[in-house]
């Protein structure tokens, strides 16, 4: 694959996070995508997540599988680790990265074929075995790079850009997370940075398994008219369910919100995401009602974007297996062989 690579001077008063990197330090090489397409507003926006984090670029893991989707993460955080799969095969990888070393930040950036084809069953068991890490879905309902042909997330009725319709029905990967497990499930437009940059930072700091969905047109297959994951198609039928921002956890946050508008929800590490309810029946700690009120607007036509389902309570992989403090791969042969009285001790403990 051919990079070209960004200037490497900068402007010399690139404003710097509280680790002292701007946000030139988060970017890659410059992408090799259509002009056009939704997936690099996806990377921007990652970029513009972890700068505003202030988290320290090598302490990534970013993992991906085949597509175009796929090719993004070479597009950012250039200076942390990174993994390109074979096709539909990033979960796997993406559990043995976070089991070896729990330290880094899992991103794994994956497409609607990818995910929902190939990858459906991958997709469906690192969700319920609560991999601490974000999974982003570009979802451009199509195959992109072998021109055009629909994909498992693409609507029934939406037509081709040569005209002929979906006859199949779509495989919904938001009500899919909600059902076997995710503890934080979000749906975005990668035209609406204002929503997907919180979700992203949020989903970041959450420890357990974050989804986002986020619809990201083709501008080359899936951008016409009868097109139901086209940019004119989801500005005009999308619902957002509360509008987000994200607030680091600090000694006092103040929010000027009207009473009864907002609502807080509180991370597991101690930092709040604050919501303002555009609907004031939806709860986002009610699963149930997340997968009812996705799937009811889905059959009027309508995308259903926002934070949709946090558990409050949620719990990662490390949790469930009783794993070690430290990073698997930082233990050496004293730990992994203790000798014959340490397994005489864990024989005794079955008996």
């Amino acid at each position: 694959m051919t990079f070209v690579a960004k200037p490497r001077v900068h402007h010399p008063k690139l404003p710097v996070n509280e680790i002292g990197l701007t946000r030139r330090d988060y970017e890659g090489p410059v992408s090799t995508l259509c002009a056009g397409c939704g997936h690099d507003s996806v990377s921007a926006a990652i970029v513009q997540a972890c700068a505003e984090l202030s988290l320290p670029p090598h302490k990534f893991a970013k993992i991906s599988g085949i597509g175009c989707s796929s090719k993004t993460p070479s597009y950012f955080l250039s200076k942390s680790h990174g993994f390109n799969s074979v096709h539909g095969r990033m979960p796997s990888v993406a559990t043995g990265a976070n089991l070896a070393n729990r330290d880094l930040y899992c991103i794994g950036v994956s497409g609607d074929g990818d995910t929902a084809s190939i990858g459906l069953g991958q997709f469906a068991h690192i969700v319920r075995r609560r991999i601490n890490m974000l999974y982003v879905v570009d979802n451009n309902g199509t195959y992109g790079l072998t021109k055009g042909q629909f994909s498992a997330t693409n609507d029934k009725g939406s037509t081709s850009k040569k005209g002929l319709p979906n006859l199949n029905e779509p495989i919904d990967l938001v009500s899919l997370a909600l059902q076997i497990g995710a503890s934080f499930v979000a749906r975005s437009f990668s035209g609406d940075k204002k929503q997907l940059v919180p979700l992203i930072k949020a989903a970041l700091i959450h420890k357990g398994f974050g989804f986002i969905d986020v619809i990201s047109p083709c501008v080359a297959f899936n951008n016409h008219q009868g097109s139901t994951k086209s940019y004119d198609y989801i500005r005009d039928h999308s619902e957002p369910v509360v509008v987000t921002d994200y607030f680091a956890a600090q000694e006092e946050i103040t929010v000027d919100y009207a009473p009864g508008t907002s609502e807080e929800v509180h991370m597991p590490d101690g930092s709040v995401l604050c919501l303002q309810k555009l609907d004031e029946k939806f709860d986002v700690h009610d699963k149930v009602h997340a997968l009812n009120y996705v799937q009811t607007r889905q059959a009027q036509g309508e995308v259903v974007t926002g934070l949709l389902y946090v558990d409050p309570d949620a719990s990662d992989c490390h949790e469930v297996l009783d794993t070690v403090q430290r990073p698997l791969n930082e233990l050496d042969v004293d730990d992994l062989c203790p000798g014959n009285a340490a397994l005489e001790m864990v024989n005794a403990g079955f008996r």
